[in-house]
């Protein structure tokens, strides 16, 4: 069991903090909730014990015979500082110690996490600005903030990422502690993620069973290292990774435009999405009815390869990254299949993953083998889809250095 310090910073998105509570609860970790005293005017003690199940203090004069400014800090595995405000995150890169939390902050020497909340014009202010490089500087993992709604009608950067992403981090720090170095400031790295659809008809369409988990997760370790990310979401139910851009599509079509387009400024391009092969020819403009007789054979064409089209463009110093969904069969392995399709797409690196039921499509964890063009091969083995993502984002920067 992981010890955890969730420290909880003076603003409205203190609310929110219940929620990543609960998460990290339920995933099995021991967590002490250590608010300021300001964030217990937005949520009180009582709520915080009932849901960590852990005593509350905000003070250093609590149960000061067990000296819980040290000890805290000393036997956390994580600190987790959600929300952490602008004036949280100037105390931490000034080392003022004024209540439990910042002392917390100075005697930790596990990986520390911050996921500020704020105001846009307060995210942007030149002393917040240098406080969060301070912080990076010495290793402190410093999200960005999402966009949208803030206090009262204003919107803009400073919104609170969701509780899930949150939490997904912190369970990847946990670990990999060196999992989140902001080694990608700098970069912009383009992921493509989900499933793309081929209409038959106005209301059917070919497709696959990809939800754009594995991608959303790249697109989130990515952005948490520091890139600018450009993520191109083909029919993926799920929330917008925070500091990220993202734009829909539907068809391989679509995605193909999407891509190339954000391709063109792009360090980086990673194609996690699975595009359809293969789409029909021709649209049918009304629903396909039943007629009492074998409908019609749908007659396919192939689909551009994007993967191959973005190698024959690439840029120097571009990296591209590859997905390959495989299944063994009685010619080769799942592995020689992979190997065979690097050769022959001209991606840098191809991330190997055996599908089927059960596996990978639609589940939380994954595993994957990452080939390089180089003859690399790195093995991950199975856990949350954010473990894979920081392992293709090492072998990611590895190529930019070398």
């Amino acid at each position: 069991m992981s010890r955890v310090v969730l420290g909880v910073a003076g603003g409205i998105a203190a609310y929110k903090a219940c929620e990543l509570l609960r998460r990290l609860v339920e995933a099995g970790h021991d967590v002490t909730v250590v608010p300021t005293a300001s964030a217990l005017n937005f949520v009180g003690a009582a709520t915080w014990e009932a849901l960590s199940h852990n005593r509350v203090a905000a003070d250093v004069w609590t149960d000061a015979a067990e000296v819980p400014h040290v000890r805290l800090g000393r036997q956390a595995d994580l600190v987790v500082v959600a929300p952490a405000t602008a004036d949280l995150i100037a105390k931490a890169a000034h080392g003022l110690a004024d209540d439990l939390l910042t002392n917390t902050l100075l005697t930790a020497r596990c990986p520390v996490l911050f996921a500020p909340a704020m105001h846009t014009e307060m995210w942007e202010h030149p002393a917040t600005v240098d406080n969060i490089a301070t912080l990076r500087r010495r290793g402190t993992v410093v999200l960005d903030p999402a966009s949208g709604r803030l206090t009262g009608a204003d919107t803009g950067k400073g919104r609170l990422p969701e509780a899930a992403e949150i939490a997904r981090l912190a369970e990847l720090l946990l670990r990999r502690p060196d999992a989140l170095p902001h080694d990608l400031a700098g970069r912009h790295v383009v992921v493509s993620a989900g499933g793309t659809r081929e209409a038959l008809d106005p209301v059917r369409f070919l497709g696959n069973a990809s939800t754009g988990q594995q991608g959303y997760a790249i697109a989130a370790v990515a952005a948490a290292r520091g890139a600018r990310v450009t993520l191109v979401a083909a029919n993926a139910d799920l929330p917008d990774p925070a500091a990220v851009d993202v734009v829909r599509v539907v068809s391989a079509l679509e995605l193909r435009e999407a891509v190339h387009k954000a391709a063109e400024d792009a360090d980086c391009v990673v194609m996690a999405a699975a595009v359809a092969d293969f789409r029909p020819s021709s649209l049918v403009d009304h629903k396909i009815k039943k007629s009492g007789t074998a409908p019609a054979p749908i007659v396919l064409e192939e689909n551009p390869d994007v993967l191959a089209e973005l190698v024959a463009a690439r840029r120097p110093g571009q990296v591209l990254v590859g997905f390959a969904a495989e299944t063994g069969d009685a010619t080769a392995t799942v592995l020689d299949h992979g190997r065979t399709k690097l050769a022959r797409k001209g991606c840098d690196l191809l991330v190997v993953n055996a599908v089927g039921k059960g596996v990978a499509f639609g589940q939380a964890d994954n595993t994957g083998v990452i080939l390089g063009a180089d003859g690399t091969e790195t093995d991950v083995p199975f856990g949350p889809k954010a473990v894979l993502a920081a392992a293709v984002c090492d072998a990611i920067v590895s190529r930019f250095v070398r």
